[in-house]
């Protein structure tokens, strides 16, 4: 008994060997050749002026002969995009696997130029070459020859802007009185505040200066409703018609994403406004003079201001100067650095010292 034992287990224990080293055999390797790269063919125009209307439509369609690995294998292609013909940057467009054709929309062209380093409404050249690849880590990349073409961008301001009126607010019932702004989350583009002075009353939010639709406003204590247009306007803030009793500062925000908003009292004590507020920068051959609400001499505005690309501060009496990283919105800071003005255009302007919110409002894009 104790010698069958001894063969079964010597038995069971080379059949594991065996079915160990079959497992692991690794005599055939997926192997692959010098690559040979794609050839781009040539495009049947060499200028491209991009329409902002009609941004989905059909802008250019790329041709290319495949990529050789030696095997037959799906092949990846990226479509890039770069302002010089080194690709010292490249941006890529789309990727596509296992094609040789793509179109790309009006939209697509111009955000690829765009983030390529092209400036809007400037006719300048763009190059364009596709590199393949296998596998999903990017393996064995080769780029295809390079064709250039002369692209006039668009700028595509994404953004919507909103203003306060009201008899708690500056302009009172007027709906085209200089209506001070919100100001948008420079990381959140459906988020907005307003923090300053509110007399007794009531207020609402439009979407368009001059305009009585878009409407917001609230019908209880916590939500946001609308009037699109055509339809019943809601309640007032700050809470379904009930009036602010007591005037004074306070801060507003408003999330038109969860359709939430809040008021509260903002302790203003001891907040002092600069004498004097202007803009200056690479984006303005002059110095810009800002002018505080009479309402509400913490909250400063300059309409009509024709900015070029470039960047702004914002500089007091004491030479002061405040700034952010983020175009169009953000929370500026003492010494924070230049704010990014991406596109030439005319810009209503507004500043609050209460909290360092700015927004740059284009009156054209």
């Amino acid at each position: 008994m104790k010698n069958i034992k001894r063969f079964s287990a010597i038995t069971i224990i080379g059949l594991a060997l065996i079915m160990f080293t079959s497992c692991n055999d690794s005599s055939e390797k997926f192997t692959i050749g010098s690559p040979t790269a794609p050839v781009l063919q040539d495009l049947n125009f060499n200028r491209l002026e991009l329409d902002a209307v009609n941004t989905g439509n059909p802008a250019i369609t790329l041709n290319w002969q495949d990529a050789d690995y030696g095997q037959q294998t799906a092949i990846n292609y990226l479509i890039q995009f770069s302002s010089d013909d080194a690709f010292t940057e490249p941006i890529t467009a789309t990727t596509v696997t296992g094609q040789t054709s793509i179109t790309l929309s009006v939209n697509e062209v111009n955000s690829a130029a765009g983030s390529a380093g092209l400036n809007p409404f400037e006719w300048k050249n763009v190059y364009i070459r596709v590199a393949s690849t296998l596998g999903t880590q990017g393996n064995e990349i080769v780029s295809s020859n390079t064709i250039n073409l002369e692209v006039y961008p668009y700028f595509n301001y994404v953004f919507n802007d909103y203003y306060l009126v009201g008899n708690a607010t500056a302009p009172d019932w007027n709906n085209n009185n200089n209506n001070p702004a919100l100001f948008r989350d420079a990381s959140d583009s459906n988020k907005y505040y307003y923090t300053g002075y509110f007399g007794t009353g009531e207020f609402k939010v439009l979407e368009v200066k001059g305009l009585w639709q878009p409407q917001w406003g609230t019908n209880d204590a916590s939500s946001i409703d609308v009037n699109p247009g055509g339809g019943t306007d809601p309640g007032t803030f700050p809470n379904n018609n009930n009036a602010i009793a007591a005037a004074g500062f306070y801060s507003f925000s408003i999330d038109f994403a969860r359709k939430t908003y809040a008021f509260e009292p903002f302790d203003a004590s001891g907040k002092t406004s600069p004498a004097s507020l202007s803009i200056e920068g690479t984006s303005t051959a002059n110095v810009v003079a800002m002018t505080p609400l009479s309402f509400d001499g913490h909250i400063w505005y300059s309409n009509g201001v024709r900015l070029t690309p470039g960047n702004i501060e914002f500089i007091t009496d004491t030479s002061a100067k405040w700034g952010a990283d983020t175009s169009f919105s953000g929370v500026a800071t003492d010494g924070g650095g230049p704010i990014p003005v991406p596109v030439e255009d005319n810009y209503d302007i507004w500043f609050n010292d209460l909290t360092g919110r700015y927004i740059l409002i284009p009156l054209n894009l």
